[in-house]
């Protein structure tokens, strides 16, 4: 049960392994911040990974969560991604924070944030099985409800550039109706994905220009050229992503 199992497949966390039924990450100067976050949402309705405190060697210890990253996703499935985004949005409003506390946030907020988000609610950490759950909280932090929803929203409907955009608009209709936004809420999201995509892409670049890691070599190992045409393709069919919210 002691056997260390390396997990690949992330980008920003090193050393994480798998023991047994648990997982274990490098513990950092947010992680009680993040665990005390996913204890109130998960007393809350949203099921999460359970964090289960420290080990010897000072990592945290993480519930495993056994199943795969999505492959294929109909409307259906994102119908209930959406549920799921609007239940941790929810269930993290009543969380009590400070900005100055030690969240250090990947892309901040451009507006007053209003609650702690995931930051990072995406496919890539999605996991499907008998439970849908998303994994990797470590980059939660101060947000907006409007930011959060635009990345999540785009990442999963709008992130292949080469899709049709009717076919797009169709999905992230399905997303935002599972989500059950507002009038205002949709009003708002066209333009506010396009200027989501844009910052992601905006920070890997300057990351690169920092060389600051491992933002800095992703930007030119692929994730850069693959923002740069989302973020196009995103605010080339603004009118799509109206028509289809209206």
């Amino acid at each position: 049960m002691d056997t260390e199992h390396p997990l690949t497949g992330g980008n920003a966390t090193a050393s994480v392994v798998r023991i047994g039924a648990t997982v274990r990450k490098p513990w950092t100067a947010k992680t009680a911040l993040v665990q005390d976050l996913v204890e109130h949402v998960r007393a809350r309705g949203v099921d999460a990974p359970a964090p289960l405190g420290r080990d010897e060697q000072g990592r945290q210890i993480l519930e495993f969560v056994p199943g795969a990253g999505p492959e294929v996703l109909d409307t259906d499935d994102l119908n209930r991604i959406g549920r799921m985004v609007r239940g941790i949005h929810d269930a993290a409003a009543s969380f009590p924070f400070r900005t100055t506390d030690a969240w250090d946030v990947l892309l901040p907020a451009p507006d007053q944030p209003e609650l702690i988000c995931h930051g990072d609610v995406a496919p890539w950490n999605l996991i499907v099985g008998d439970r849908w759950v998303f994994i990797d909280w470590d980059g939660a932090g101060p947000s907006t409800r409007l930011w959060d929803l635009a990345y999540s929203a785009s990442a999963f409907t709008l992130n292949d550039p080469a899709q049709d955009p009717q076919d797009a608009g169709a999905r992230l209709a399905a997303f935002i109706a599972g989500y059950d936004a507002d009038d205002g809420m949709r009003s708002l999201l066209p333009a506010a994905m396009a200027q989501r995509t844009a910052a992601m892409l905006r920070m890997l670049g300057q990351a690169h220009d920092r060389g600051e890691e491992p933002w800095g070599s992703m930007y030119v190992e692929g994730h850069g050229a693959h923002w740069r045409a989302v973020t196009e393709y995103v605010r080339a069919h603004e009118a799509v992503w109206r028509d289809a919210l209206g």
